[in-house]
């Protein structure tokens, strides 16, 4: 994936996870009733501040706070700006 987009300092472009259509059981989720994703994958890293490098690395499977970031369309998909700071995980 190459997009044009270069995060600055700290910050980091997170293409977010789908949300989940069914549940465990197999129920059907309608589209008002579905959590807003707090999983996704990061696309691009700033080059960190001077005295903090950066901990995340592209491809990082990362978690966030639900309401964390700055959304983004770019090239006809969604994605999350934020501040690594705003990463709770890498999992």
């Amino acid at each position: 994936m190459s997009l044009n987009i270069k995060p600055l300092a700290d910050r980091v472009l997170i293409e977010p996870k789908e949300a989940e259509t069914k549940t465990a059981s197999g129920i059907i989720i309608p589209d008002n009733a579905k959590e807003k994703p707090q999983k996704g994958t990061v696309v691009a890293v700033g080059n960190g501040k001077k005295d903090e490098p950066l901990t995340v690395k592209v491809g990082d499977t990362v978690l966030y706070g639900k309401y964390g970031g700055t959304e983004l369309k770019l090239e006809g998909k969604d994605y999350l700006m934020m501040r690594e700071s705003d990463i709770l995980a890498i999992i």
